[in-house]
């Protein structure tokens, strides 16, 4: 993808057309606790204690435990690996007065959008709020999932950051004040002549 993925503060972005503001912008990401020195870390210290094991058991010839160590180095590598790997999702969320759009981009780097309206997207989050919570956004019979990676506090946060913006976007919105004219005109009384 060219450019970056959210624009500078105070900026717009050409989504729906030129000088459109942004209400809100965020980029989600899972947390990796334990970054590049941390995993060099724990991994010369599982390769020290298991090739120093492995030599004990070799010389007490028992050698094929060092291979049940090699592989459980191998493992380890390969579970951390994996684990970073998934950590490179991202979900990017823009609202302006017009359009909610989500991005997410998957590991390998395929993306793939969402676009609302903002004056019919409902934002709701699973109660209590937990582990196993979830963010959903809906909107006329579709309805999307985002943040299944967020600590129950972060998602919290998520839903009510949102909540204020899309607010603040059907404040703004373009066609709000035509769907109220149209919605009022349905619920209006014929009148008689």
């Amino acid at each position: 993808m060219d450019g970056p993925l959210s624009p500078p503060p105070g900026e717009s972005v050409d989504r729906d057309g030129p000088g459109t503001p942004v209400i809100f912008d965020a980029v989600l990401a899972p947390n990796r606790s334990l970054g590049r020195m941390g995993f060099v870390a724990v991994m010369g210290g599982v390769i020290v204690v298991s090739v120093g094991l492995g030599t004990y058991f070799l010389l007490q010839g028992a050698w094929p435990v060092l291979g049940f160590f090699g592989l459980d180095i191998a493992l380890l590598y390969l579970a951390f690996r994996l684990s970073y790997r998934s950590g490179r999702l991202r979900e990017t969320i823009c609202v302006t007065a017009n359009e909610v759009v989500i991005r997410r981009i998957a590991p390998n780097g395929r993306t793939t959008e969402w676009r609302f309206n903002p004056y019919w997207l409902r934002v709701a989050l699973d109660e209590p709020v937990e582990h196993h919570s979830q963010i959903t956004l809906s909107s006329h019979g579709r309805s999307l999932v985002i943040g299944p990676f967020l600590a129950p506090e972060e998602r919290a946060s998520l839903v009510q950051a949102l909540r204020e913006a899309l607010g603040e976007a059907n404040r703004r919105y373009d066609g709000a004040q035509e769907v109220r004219q149209d919605l009022q005109g349905e619920g209006a009384a014929p009148e008689s002549g």
